[in-house]
């Protein structure tokens, strides 16, 4: 079930599954709308999105009613996360996917909020989306490709290309707007050449995987499976998530693999990726591209969970083309 896109005039609610809105600055509260408004929508935010505890969150009804509150809301066309953290998946069980799949309507976040993007569309077959934070259109620098990406996304109707962005960065660009690194990109890295269509699965890998076993994780079977991680992963962390990934029931019918830029802090050498990634015979047969533009890096792009793609991994070339979003 693909909710209506976005359009000029749509009110779009902001939520905090995870994080709480309280940890947002007023400025980058006030960069955020305003970029929003740019693109003709009016923001309004959850009756609870400023609640906050001991953990920088919220109590689980108080999330659980904001959610279910803008669903039903027929004024409100999408839902932005606040931010990610690490307790969406507290609310998985409290969650009414009736009433989600009855009010259909464009979700998107990134990180920890993989959890529900995942569940909604397990669930309540809603394809959801895996983009930017409402806290991350306060960026003042690097946003560009990211902002394009989202308007291809959610705003527009048409098949579009994702290719490699030109130029990426990592800091804590909400610490300090105006000192950053831009560093030239050396583009999607191909690990294993060929092409691939199939329904676009995953996100932030550490928080996929609390689904395994569990009525919340979509099917393997068939899909492109995107897949990324923070700076607390390293290597051998992902070895081992990744490896639990390839253990689960349907990954035989996975068609390609697309994973996202790992974070300086995460220290991945791209040499030691892709002797990882070489090493592991249940990925020889698929297309595996690495180091492309989404996860926690700037720029990223929005891909939908749920939508159906291809992934061309032609060396020096690869792009993923979104079919239908």
């Amino acid at each position: 079930m693909f909710p209506a896109r976005l359009k000029p005039g749509d009110e779009i609610r902001v939520v905090s599954p995870a994080v709480s809105l309280a940890v947002i600055t007023p400025e980058l509260r006030q960069n955020a709308v305003q970029r929003l408004e740019s693109l003709g929508l009016r923001v309004t935010f959850s009756d609870n999105a400023e609640e906050c505890d001991v953990f920088n969150s919220s109590a689980v009804a108080s999330r659980v009613a904001d959610l279910h509150d803008a669903f039903t809301d027929p004024s409100v066309k999408g839902i932005l996360t606040t931010l990610g953290g690490y307790n969406s998946n507290q609310l998985l069980r409290h969650l009414d996917y009736d009433l989600i799949a009855a009010n259909p309507k464009i979700f998107c976040g990134y990180s920890d909020i993989t959890a529900l993007s995942n569940a909604f569309y397990a669930r309540a077959g809603l394809v959801t989306y895996s983009g930017p934070h409402f806290s991350s259109f306060g960026m003042l620098k690097g946003f560009e490709y990211s902002l394009e990406a989202f308007k291809a996304c959610l705003m527009q109707a048409e098949p579009f290309e994702l290719r490699p962005a030109e130029f990426w960065s990592d800091e804590a660009w909400y610490r300090d707007q105006q000192n950053r690194v831009f560093r030239r990109s050396p583009g999607w890295v191909v690990v294993n050449p060929g092409q691939a269509q199939g329904r676009i699965v995953g996100g932030n890998l550490c928080t996929f995987n609390l689904l395994h076993g569990t009525d919340y994780m979509p099917s393997l079977e068939g899909s492109l499976l995107l897949v990324e991680d923070d700076e607390e992963s390293h290597i051998r962390t992902f070895d081992r998530d990744l490896q639990s990934l390839i253990h689960q029931p349907g990954f035989e019918g996975v068609r390609g693999l697309l994973i996202g830029r790992f974070q300086n802090a995460s220290k991945v050498a791209l040499a030691d990726l892709i002797t990882l990634l070489r090493a592991k015979p249940e990925l020889n047969h698929i297309p595996v591209v690495v180091n492309a533009d989404f996860g926690h890096t700037t720029p990223f792009f929005t891909f939908p969970i749920g939508g159906t793609g291809t992934l061309n991994a032609v060396e020096g070339a690869a792009s993923l083309t979104i079919t239908e979003h």
